[in-house]
């Protein structure tokens, strides 16, 4: 019988020991809120962009119904969407999600208006027949579920990565799961922002409210975004890092960042016609945009992620700080550094807004 040098532990109980050790390291998980660029004609009417949650151990059995994910797969991004057969929030694994195929080592290095339609019609053929036969597509009117696909054909993302535990993410799947997945949405007070608003809150109760300020209570993808990274920097051990997911070069020129409400329109020719038709206005939404609305989200020179080392992103969050900020990882390090760490997280999610929301 061993026993350990510095005490009477014997073998057979030093090995429980670490068997629990190791446990507790696996038992973190993580998610990401990923801040899309706008872009096209209607990118450029409306610059605010979309947002998206993707989850690391929530995996997507359906468009419509989650479940844990099992070993070897790479977790789902979860919105909000508008004119998709009804549904409030769809699901679509990681990795067809940024590139319409299943597998990175499939993605093409660039891209033609034909080949990402056909790429998208293959997946759809292949895994969103829960949306029906013929689903529509979308256009300059209406959003389709070719949005659900290859998103980094058409944009840049940006992907703010922070901690989970099992717990949280077991109490989202089971609710998204029971709560009834019918539209009402809305652009000014029910868009996508709103449902990763409803989320984070899962996450952090109590965080991410509507405020009259910035926006006019109204809530914006980068505004959640700065929220995310403030609340981070008051709490390091959420490890909150930045990435950003290039786009794919081809037929869509590079997409260019989200703006606010009030930086939409001050900062844009919108800001003309305003003044013209009420000069008060366009002053209440400059000093609007001068006291809340002027924010960076992202960090400086954020790590850049290509299919070939989308790992990154899904690895296990590293423990050193991005000098940009505190709470917020150093891009050079996450890429590094995989091995898990033993914050402390506290489970107390907040299901009450998201169980009244779109009833």
């Amino acid at each position: 019988m061993l026993s350990m040098r510095n005490g009477r532990t014997t073998l057979p109980a030093f090995l429980a020991l670490a068997v629990l050790a190791l446990c507790s390291l696996r038992s973190q998980a993580q998610a990401a809120l990923l801040l899309e660029d706008p872009y096209g004609l209607f990118g450029t009417l409306n610059p605010t962009g979309h947002l998206a949650i993707y989850f690391e151990h929530v995996c997507a059995e359906t468009p419509v119904r989650l479940r844990r994910c099992t070993a070897g797969e790479s977790g789902s991004v979860i919105s909000r969407y508008h004119g998709i057969e009804g549904y409030d929030w769809l699901a679509v694994p990681l990795v067809p999600y940024l590139y319409s195929v299943e597998r990175t080592d499939q993605v093409p290095a660039r891209v033609d208006r034909p080949l990402v339609a056909q790429m998208r019609e293959r997946y759809r053929e292949a895994h969103l027949q829960t949306l029906g036969d013929d689903p529509p597509k979308g256009n300059f009117t209406r959003e389709g579920w070719d949005q659900l696909v290859g998103v980094a054909y058409e944009r840049r993302s940006y992907a703010f990565r922070f901690e989970t535990t099992p717990e949280q993410d077991d109490d989202f799947i089971a609710l998204m799961n029971d709560r009834k997945n019918r539209s009402h949405f809305s652009l000014l007070y029910n868009n996508c922002a709103d449902f990763a608003r409803i989320v984070l809150n899962i996450y952090f109760p109590r965080t991410f409210k509507r405020n009259l300020f910035p926006d006019a209570a109204m809530t914006t993808p980068k505004q959640i975004a700065y929220k995310l990274v403030r609340y981070a920097r008051k709490h390091p051990e959420e490890q909150l890092t930045v990435f950003e997911i290039a786009q794919i070069p081809g037929y869509r020129r590079q997409s260019h960042s989200t703006k606010s409400i009030a930086e939409s329109l001050t900062t844009t020719p919108y800001a003309v016609p305003i003044a013209l038709a009420n000069p008060y206005i366009a002053g209440a939404l400059f000093v609007d945009y001068l006291v809340r609305g002027h924010f960076h989200p992202v960090p400086k020179h954020p790590m850049a992620l290509e299919p070939d080392n989308l790992f990154a992103l899904t690895a296990p969050a590293p423990s050193a700080q991005n000098p940009d900020g505190a709470g917020i990882q150093a891009p050079a390090t996450a890429a590094a550094a995989f091995a898990e760490s033993e914050s402390p997280h506290t489970t107390n999610p907040s299901l009450k807004e998201m169980k009244n929301a779109d009833e």
